[in-house]
């Protein structure tokens, strides 16, 4: 990564700090040395060779400090739950403590002191837990990557076309891909759900590899992809669409010794003056459906009338 660019992601973490600061009541030395620790996890699991640009590094960081919060928050949890079971057994043994003729008043109080720091505790743990919940919330409303596939999310994709679409008329060709995967919902009865989210992992990654460096590749929601191609002709763009097609119809996925193939269907349309994000997206939702009636695993394109 570039000076400049580590530069900038350096100010990114340095204003992220300063926000944690002031968004809690106090902050102690531990607590600013444990976020400090967080980042540099953070730092360290982040792949430079998946770095296309700065803008990705910096949502890379704040989806994997998101992943970080989600693991602490499971730990709080595991934690607590340790903390209620024990508190109820510490209940369950001073309520049979009790029924004794036996006077143990001394052992009693103990008990009693015990029980009620754990009730403490465990009060402390849930405004915790319930705590890290608001902050992980944030961040996913903030984040512009998708959670499970790490491309782009479709906040960011919206994001995008109300900046291209404000612009009217455009110095270069743009042409949208709306990516389906075909038979997905058999895929999910068949195997489950857990296979379903490694093959839109595995999409995702596949049109990274396939795709030139300034191309976007968006999760639009469940099994579609949309794909942004700049500066590029029409002929182009579908040589890129159908190497997609044979790219993954190529590959499979291997899951508990078992092979798994997949297909994908495309529409696609190119951006004229004037277009809304609405127009870009019936129209090639129009090619997407003649991709699917026509048979699946090709591409399908839907001019503009007139042009």
């Amino acid at each position: 990564m570039e000076k400049d660019n580590l530069k900038s992601l350096v100010t990114q973490i340095y204003e992220e700090l300063l926000n944690n600061i002031d968004s809690q009541g106090k902050v102690d030395k531990k607590e600013l040395i444990g976020y400090l620790q967080n980042v540099i996890t953070t730092l360290q699991k982040m792949d430079d060779t998946e770095m296309d640009s700065i803008e990705h590094a910096k949502i890379t960081f704040s989806n994997t400090y998101k992943e970080i919060a989600n693991k602490s928050l499971s730990s709080y949890k595991e934690t607590n739950g340790k903390f209620e079971e024990l508190s109820k057994r510490h209940k369950e043994t001073l309520d049979e403590a009790k029924d004794y003729l036996i006077d143990l008043p001394s052992i009693t109080q103990q008990f009693d002191d015990i029980q009620e720091h754990m009730t403490q505790e465990v009060e402390k743990a849930n405004n915790v837990i319930q705590h890290l919940n608001q902050q992980i919330k944030a961040l996913e409303e903030d984040s512009n990557l998708d959670a499970l596939t790490k491309v782009f999310n479709r906040r960011a994709l919206n994001t995008y076309l109300e900046k291209v679409t404000q612009k009217g008329k455009l110095q270069h060709e743009l042409h949208l891909l709306l990516l389906d995967i075909d038979d997905f919902k058999s895929i999910n009865d068949t195997y489950g759900h857990v296979v379903g989210d490694k093959i839109l992992i595995f999409i995702a990654n596949l049109l990274r590899k396939t795709l030139r460096d300034g191309d976007k590749v968006f999760r639009y929601g469940g099994e579609e992809f949309v794909i942004i191609l700049n500066r590029i002709s029409k002929k182009k763009c579908e040589e890129i669409a159908k190497r997609i097609l044979r790219t993954v119809s190529g590959n499979s996925l291997l899951y508990k010794g078992e092979t798994i193939n997949v297909t994908v269907s495309i529409g696609a349309t190119k951006y004229h003056e004037n277009d809304t994000a609405i127009d870009l997206f019936e129209r090639a939702d129009k090619a997407l459906y003649r991709s699917k009636g026509l048979g699946k695993n090709q591409l399908n394109t839907e001019c503009k009338h007139g042009n």
